[in-house]
């Protein structure tokens, strides 16, 4: 049989449907469609793909696994590296990572190995129904700070081993970021519950509504018996441009927004949490939060939509994918453009006021890219007296976050960086703080699902390590 070149394609909604309501858009392959893509696998010997995933998956091993058609040993081979297969298989850039290695990308597409994990996670969830071997208890406790991508790692690796693993969130749902940033259209919530459900099969606790530094701080943790601190807190600290009008009604951070739509679900009819329902939106960024913003925003009724990034479209860093489903669901994108000012009224009859008003339009400068910068990409250079108007009457900044503060300022003895991320060694997660380690956004700043994931793995072991040498 001769090899496809491509892909198998993604069965998705179409984007005149999906644009009007928040249900999944990637349909997700079915067993044949998930074999067939499966054996498009060349099973290299040296597996490059598993080189390039942050949690070094088997992947050739559990590929093998769906061409034959046994799907739940194939849930199990990513099991023994990923606590959570379901989300990863959705949210993770593979096409940067496994799928950037692979040899048959080479000449071809690469195998759709984030496609499959999607698929095997899916079957695993649909069709098992035993329950998971919890493994003997060794005595020693550890506490996890934050249940998104790392926090949830860490805990599922530690609990395989046998420790009694507790996990503090400060909202009142388990799963960070994976609730309250990823919209339900990317990665439906029951998702991210089924997942957290199977951490607590393995004796994993989870106490919502404590806010670490406050309700208890990581000092007193310690007081309670426990012999290791984990800090996956995430960077939930919004960031703003400091240009005028940013207090205006009708400017949002990305965070806030998201955490209204997402965790609590403000485009229900019945929704007890408001949020604005603008008709013409900007958003200021051009990563896969910007995306998720954008794509909520015209979910939520906006008549127009506008994505404003500073530099061309080569060098937006959100997904290819994201930025294409955007693209085909009618989104814009004013490519570079840099907000100057956002401008507001106190109402339509009174003059300009842009401390107090609402939103009516977002000043932007054009731009040209100049020589690169630090991370060598080109910096955008303003074209003086290119400035305009473009009218909306809500903005929304997804332009970065911070790890929030709180637990730095009640933690003596942890260091930090300039920019509020917590200081580790790289290859432990160990910080300046004896038996607490770190890992995740509340490190790097905001980065990917897979990435925290790997800094939880990397401090589990640490952990175990550690609490083994004692």
């Amino acid at each position: 049989m001769a090899l496809q070149p491509q892909k198998h394609p993604m069965p998705v909604q179409k984007p005149e449907v999906r644009a009007k309501n928040f249900e999944e858009v990637a349909q997700g392959y079915d067993e044949k469609t998930a074999v067939a893509e499966a054996q498009r696998c060349l099973n290299c010997k040296n597996k490059p793909c598993v080189e390039g995933c942050p949690v070094n998956i088997a992947i050739p091993d559990f590929i093998s696994k769906v061409k034959t058609g046994d799907f739940e040993e194939a849930y199990n081979i990513i099991s023994q590296s990923s606590s959570l297969p379901a989300v990863c298989g959705r949210v993770c850039p593979q096409e940067t990572q496994c799928e950037s290695k692979c040899t048959l990308g080479i000449k071809f597409q690469p195998v759709g190995i984030g496609r499959i994990e999607r698929f095997v996670a899916d079957w695993h969830n649909a069709n098992y129904k035993g329950e998971p071997k919890i493994p003997a208890q060794n005595g020693h406790k550890v506490a996890v700070v934050g249940s998104g991508p790392s926090g949830l790692t860490c805990a599922g690796d530690l609990a395989k081993k046998g420790y009694k693993v507790t996990v503090f969130e400060a909202l009142h749902l388990a799963g960070g970021v994976l609730v309250y940033g990823i919209p339900e259209f990317r990665l439906p919530k029951k998702i991210v519950e089924k997942e957290v459900e199977t951490l607590k099969k393995y004796g994993v606790d989870i106490e919502t509504n404590v806010v670490i530094g406050k309700t208890v701080t990581v000092d007193e943790l310690f007081e309670e018996g426990y012999e290791a601190v984990f800090i996956g807190s995430g960077a939930g600290l919004p960031r703003f441009m400091g240009i005028s009008g940013e207090s205006l009604k009708g400017v949002y951070s990305a965070n806030e927004f998201l955490t209204r739509a997402n965790l609590m679900k403000a485009y229900k009819s019945d929704a007890q949490t408001p949020i604005m329902r603008a008709k013409k939106v900007a958003v200021v960024g051009g990563g896969n939060v910007a995306m998720d913003a954008a794509r909520t925003a015209l979910r939520l009724g906006a008549e127009t939509v506008y994505i404003v990034y500073r530099r061309s479209m080569e060098e937006l860093p959100a997904r290819k994918e994201e930025v294409e489903h955007a693209e085909e669901e009618g989104i814009k994108f004013e490519i570079l453009r840099n907000p100057v000012e956002i401008l507001g009224y106190k109402n339509e009859n009174d003059k300009r006021d842009p401390k107090n008003g609402f939103v009516t339009g977002l000043k932007l400068i054009k731009c040209e890219l100049g020589e690169p910068d630090e991370k060598g990409r080109r910096r955008p250079v303003e074209i003086a007296g290119s400035e305009y108007v473009l009218p909306v009457d809500c903005v929304i900044m997804a332009i970065g976050t911070s790890p929030n503060p709180l637990i730095k300022n009640t933690t003596a003895g942890l260091e930090v960086n300039r920019h509020g991320g917590i200081i580790v060694e790289e290859s432990t997660g160990k910080t300046s703080k004896n038996a607490v380690y770190a890992g995740g956004d509340a490190v790097t700043g905001a980065a990917t699902v897979i990435l925290a994931m790997g800094a939880g793995k990397t401090a589990a072991k640490a952990i175990d390590e550690y609490i083994c040498k004692k």
